[in-house]
């Protein structure tokens, strides 16, 4: 009896480790074969908005800074910016190999938060999302990064209180480059 009883526990045992070895196997295979986003030109569409930057309103005195890099193996990017006066928050963007679009976040430290979708081409980026005013109207928002040349980005976000048939420009953001 107790041989057979052995015998149970040995085949249960190797039973249950080739279970494993086969999840593992297919898990393995399972994954999307995505190459890395170092490697993806999809994802490397926003790079010239990345470094270092100064930030002016066309014509204004006054000048904010904005870092733009890359985290997470280089998926996502990253915008840490500083408006000056204590407004402070993050941008973020990522491609999703899945469903082969562009996404984004926007936080900042006075409790807004607002989440986009957009498209990216050569030196050029539009991003869309809903938010709501104060009294709880329905916004669109419209969020734009156009390279300008290699030192020199302009951002716009505009709102739309009439579902985009017509814009508001409520920032518009010069940054150039800061010289190491």
């Amino acid at each position: 009896m107790k041989k057979i009883e052995s015998f149970k526990n040995v085949l249960f045992s190797s039973a249950l480790m080739v279970s494993i070895n086969l999840i593992a196997v297919g898990s393995a295979t399972a994954a999307p074969d995505h190459p890395p986003c170092s490697a993806s030109a999809q994802s490397r569409q926003l790079d010239f908005w990345m470094g270092d930057w100064a930030v002016s309103a066309p014509g204004g005195t006054k000048t904010s800074a904005s870092k733009v890099f890359l985290e997470l193996d280089q998926c996502l990017v990253v915008e840490s910016w500083d408006g000056g006066r204590g407004h402070t928050g993050k941008n973020m963007f990522a491609y999703s190999a899945d469903d082969k679009s562009w996404h984004g976040l926007f936080a900042d430290n006075e409790g807004r938060v607002h989440v986009f979708e957009g498209k990216v081409s050569a030196g050029a980026a539009e991003f869309t999302g809903p938010s709501r005013s104060e009294t709880g109207a329905a916004i669109l928002n419209r969020l734009k990064v156009i390279r300008i040349n290699a030192d020199q980005v302009e951002q716009t976000w505009e709102k739309s209180t009439d579902s985009g048939s017509t814009w508001s420009v409520v920032f518009r953001g010069v940054y150039l480059r800061k010289k190491s």
